[in-house]
C-alpha cells in the first residue's frame, strides 16, 4: 500500500474528513470529529510509514503479540491505540481490516444523533 492507496482507502469511508491538527506533518483522518487514523507524511517520504489506529484493548494486545509491525500507539494511549508499520509483516488486506476496525470503533463511540447523521450521508 502506498500513501495514495492509504489516503484513498480512508477517504472512501462514510463521513471521513482529513486534518492537520497537531502540525504540518501528521495527517489525521476523523469521522464524526473523532480521530481513527494518524500518519506522518515525513515517515512516508523517508520510506518508514506507519499509522496509528484505534483498537479494542484486548485485540490490541493480541495483534502486538502476533505481528512485528504492530506496537503500542506512538504518542497515544497504549491501551486503545496501536502503531502499525506499513511494508512489514502486515499485508495490505490486513492493514485495510485494521483501518476498518479503527473506523468502526470510533463510529460506535459516536452519539446516537451523530451516527444517525452519518447514516444519512451518501458515501
Amino acid at each position: 500500500m502506498d500513501i495514495q492507496d492509504y489516503f484513498d482507502y480512508c477517504r472512501a469511508k462514510k463521513g471521513v474528513t482529513e486534518h492537520f491538527p497537531f502540525d504540518e506533518d501528521t495527517l489525521v483522518f476523523k469521522v464524526g470529529g473523532k480521530m481513527f487514523a494518524l500518519s506522518s507524511l515525513k515517515e512516508w517520504e523517508n520510506g518508514t510509514p506507519s499509522v496509528n489506529l484505534k483498537c479494542d484493548p484486548d485485540k490490541a494486545l493480541e495483534l502486538r503479540a502476533r505481528y512485528n509491525a504492530v506496537e503500542p500507539g506512538y504518542h497515544m494511549s497504549k491501551i486503545h491505540w496501536n502503531t502499525v508499520a506499513f511494508h512489514a509483516d502486515v499485508d495490505d488486506k490486513t492493514m485495510c481490516r485494521f483501518i476498518d476496525d479503527s473506523y468502526d470503533l470510533v463510529v460506535k463511540s459516536l452519539t446516537k444523533k451523530a451516527r444517525a447523521e452519518l447514516d444519512q450521508l451518501g458515501n
